[in-house]
């Protein structure tokens, strides 16, 4: 469950950076996230590296002793971290957590997801993405380079992990849900130039997740700090425009659901409605969720009695009936 404090602090920190960067936030080192085996994403220094790499910093902000809500930045070598449940379904989710682009919710929105997949039997690879304010040239390409290259190594090490390669889903949140919708929506962008032989592999998700999720980068109802980490401070119109999840929908796009909370006073819910409405437009498969009450992220840390905590089981229920999951997850 939740600490009031920590979500507090969380979307104080979040909403600040629409006035200020993330960076003039300090961030102390701490205890390193190390629970199972991990994938480079990339067999060298990744594209667009700066001469100085930044230096990867995990400040702990939990006080409660037992109960880890760690941020992460300074990711100079992406990865995907595995977490494998102890029957394989064959099933696969990425997940992506959300920060703004400034930090990477690890706990909250990647270790918590982890373990109730993983008790489904859903392998799991919580995605380590840069952050594109740390010096990173292209910077708004950055983070789409990391999702389309995670995709990419799930698929080509499926037989690894005793994962289907067509059953592959992405799930993000905040700003990871603006980078998972961007990798359903631009999969096909050529945003690096291909490595190894998993560069051949498809980068589209059979399904995309998007929970409380960033979706457009132009007014009036975007989130600045993320729209600024992202792009830059005063991106141009064309630039936002580009960047915007539900400008990009096509016939390509996978199935998207979409959870969100129309309490949410960090991203207003007309982001999941902005989208929805380009989804149906498209006549493309889709599910929206709007939940009177759960405020911004919340991961599954909400209590049984609040709305949007019953958004996994039907997250679960939408992959079973896709066949992504199989029907015995959605129960």
């Amino acid at each position: 469950m939740d600490k009031p404090s920590d979500a507090l602090t969380r979307r104080t920190i979040l909403g600040g950076l629409a006035a200020a960067p993330l960076a003039s936030v300090p961030l102390t080192s701490n205890a390193e996230p190390s629970d199972g085996s991990t994938i480079a994403l990339w067999p060298g220094t990744p594209p667009g590296a700066p001469a100085t790499l930044p230096v990867r910093k995990v400040e702990q902000r939990s006080t409660t002793p037992g109960f880890d809500d760690r941020w992460l930045t300074g990711i100079a070598m992406p990865t995907l971290s595995v977490r494998r449940p102890a029957k394989p379904n064959g099933a696969a989710v990425m997940l992506v957590p959300g920060g703004g682009y400034g930090f990477l919710a690890w706990d909250n929105e990647g270790e918590e997801q982890a373990r109730w997949l993983t008790a489904r039997g859903v392998t799991c690879f919580i995605l380590s993405y840069r952050l594109p304010g740390e010096g990173w040239r292209d910077r708004a390409s950055v983070p789409l380079q990391d999702a389309q290259r995670g995709l990419r190594l799930i698929r080509a090490t499926a037989a690894d992990h005793g994962v289907d390669p067509a059953r592959v889903a992405v799930l993000g949140f905040s700003a990871g849900g603006h980078l998972a919708g961007s990798l359903a929506t631009r999969h096909a962008e050529r945003t690096y130039t291909p490595v190894d032989a998993a560069d051949r592999l498809s980068a589209r998700p059979d399904l995309a997740g998007l929970v409380y999720p960033v979706v457009s980068l132009v007014e009036p109802f975007t989130h600045a700090g993320s729209r600024d980490n992202l792009l830059g401070a005063g991106p141009g119109d064309a630039a936002r425009r580009s960047a915007s999840v539900e400008r990009r929908v096509d016939a390509q796009t996978p199935p998207i659901f979409l959870a969100h909370a129309s309490d949410d006073g960090l991203v207003p819910i007309a982001n999941s409605i902005a989208l929805y409405q380009s989804l149906l437009a498209a006549q493309r498969p889709a599910e929206l969720h709007a939940f009177d009450q759960g405020g911004h992220g919340f991961g599954v840390r909400l209590p049984a009695t609040t709305p949007a905590a019953a958004w996994p089981r039907l997250f679960a229920a939408y992959a079973a009936r896709l066949g992504i999951f199989p029907a015995v997850a959605a129960s």
